[in-house]
């Protein structure tokens, strides 16, 4: 898979340099609201068309399933893309946002790429061969307990369907921890959790392509990703929970008694 990881690097950077350059120009951009709170920018989509065209170049039959453009048929490999993970921190300058490119043979995971542009930090993993940070290995953290633990989460802004579950999810974690974050970006929160920079992470309602990568380096890291449930059914439902397994076990605990009939 090595190649693959290579390809989806080169796609993630290359990206990565596109939507720094456009970064002066915010102001300007033509910016399309596909639902409430859910914004595509030219951005995104440049972002995006570099990425297929790099990886067609490389992979001409392998699938896509991408953020804007959707499902692009092929094989059995099938790459996962979010062109700019965090779009309306980008809009605002609010410096939070990456690239995220995950690979999945025959529904398993095989790599992933999440790439920051402006700390140009670029997080990668492979199926059995561990997760980095610009060539570094990295491991979740040991932290076993809630005091002290730093999490990350996201709020469920596009719907407030769920809101009052996620409240007590909130005020649960919230108690005991020291601290809270919600930084705008999925991706970046996921990796952060494999770098050790967050002791766990939860979120409501995500797409595949918001996690695909992530999860792969959190569980390369050392890291256990489940549902509301403790099953791995995350992808189909979109509701996550990360972290250490120590942690992971005691986030679970204080999230499953709030959990509703319709996030499981």
């Amino acid at each position: 898979m090595q190649p693959m990881l290579n390809i989806a690097v080169r796609a993630a950077r290359s990206a990565g340099d596109l939507i720094l350059r456009s970064t002066d120009n915010i102001g300007h951009l033509q910016v399309d609201q596909k639902g409430k709170n859910d914004f595509a920018s030219e951005v995104d989509r440049k972002s995006e068309r570099e990425i297929i065209n790099i990886i067609r170049a490389a992979y001409p039959d392998h699938a896509i399933l991408a953020e804007e453009s959707g499902a692009h048929k092929g094989n059995e490999f099938v790459w996962i893309i979010d062109p700019l993970d965090g779009t309306t921190n980008f809009l605002h300058g609010f410096p939070q946002y990456a690239v995220s490119i995950a690979l999945k043979v025959k529904g398993r995971l095989e790599v992933g790429v999440i790439y920051d542009p402006l700390r140009d930090e670029l997080f990668t993993a492979r199926r059995g061969g561990g997760a980095m940070l610009n060539n570094r290995r990295i491991r979740v953290t040991r932290q076993s307990g809630m005091k002290g633990a730093l999490i990350g989460t996201g709020f469920p802004f596009k719907t407030a369907a769920h809101l009052d579950a996620y409240v007590g999810m909130f005020k649960a974690i919230t108690t005991d921890s020291a601290g809270i974050r919600r930084a705008g970006s999925a991706a970046l929160d996921l990796a952060y959790v494999a770098a050790g920079r967050l002791d766990g992470f939860w979120e409501i309602g995500l797409m595949e392509w918001d996690m695909a990568a992530g999860v792969l380096l959190i569980k390369e890291a050392g890291g256990v990703v489940t549902d509301f449930s403790f099953n791995d059914k995350y992808i189909e439902s979109g509701n996550l929970i990360a972290g250490n397994p120590k942690m992971h076990q005691i986030m679970y605990q204080l999230i499953e008694p709030h959990v509703t009939q319709s996030l499981r």
